[in-house]
């Protein structure tokens, strides 16, 4: 009962694999994964309680939906508007040609780790990021994080008011930065138009929505952003 009032230990690997892996595409293989997922959030105390509880309400989003549904849901959600968008630089330099030379400095930070993204991936995709700081030491990984705090607590606030249980991912993710992350009030789970495309905005909203977030561009702290997932990433050091 006193877990959480004694300082907790820095968010290891599997915290930040874990993390990386549910805010990515939901394939089958995660949706597979899921009980094992849910063992792995009860165990690590690494995670304040109320990241536990959320972590576990987001894994019965997952469970409790169709895999056609849930990957239909992360499309509209991700791939239709720059409020929302998981890759970070968006949030910095939109489209404009600092991106470019953004992505190279970020894939030159990852290959001086031994890591290279495989092609057709792009760097500063928040889920390849995370997978890249499980191979930093918990303090670093948590460091470079909370450059990304603003542009993090934009996406949560996006998702919030829309009433996602991506919300509750993110939120995890700010606490490990020691921010609050938005109160998020979601549909009952058992509501099955919960977070279904239904729900996210139309094509017009995320105009509305984009061109009122273009106003105030989210600054990004530093250089070293994104990272790289399990399926992403690949040693390029030679097997022994």
């Amino acid at each position: 009962m006193f877990a959480d009032v004694f300082p907790r230990a820095a968010p290891s690997a599997a915290t930040f694999s874990l993390l990386s892996a549910l805010l990515d595409y939901p394939e089958a293989a995660l949706l597979d994964a899921v009980p094992e997922a849910r063992r792995r959030v009860a165990e690590d105390r690494s995670l304040p309680r109320d990241s536990r509880a959320d972590l576990g309400r987001f894994l019965d989003y997952l469970a409790s939906r169709e895999p056609l549904t849930l990957q239909e849901n992360y499309v509209a959600l991700f791939d239709r508007g720059r409020a929302t968008s998981l890759h970070l630089f968006e949030h910095v330099h939109g489209e404009s040609r600092d991106r470019g030379q953004a992505m190279v400095d970020l894939l030159q930070m990852y290959e001086r780790h031994g890591l290279r993204l495989q092609p057709g991936h792009l760097p500063d995709y928040l889920p390849v990021f995370l997978e890249y700081l499980s191979r930093l030491p918990g303090a670093d990984a948590v460091a470079l994080l909370a450059e990304t705090g603003e542009i993090l607590q934009s996406i949560a606030a996006q998702l919030t008011q829309r009433r996602s249980h991506y919300a509750l991912p993110l939120g995890a993710l700010l606490r490990m930065i020691g921010e609050r992350p938005p109160a998020v009030t979601l549909p009952d789970i058992a509501a099955r138009d919960a977070d279904d495309a239904a729900r996210v905005p139309s094509a017009a909203d995320y105009r509305e929505l984009d061109a009122a977030y273009a106003d105030e561009p989210v600054r990004f702290v530093g250089a070293g952003q994104p990272a790289a997932e399990p399926v992403r990433f690949y040693d390029k050091r030679p097997v022994r």
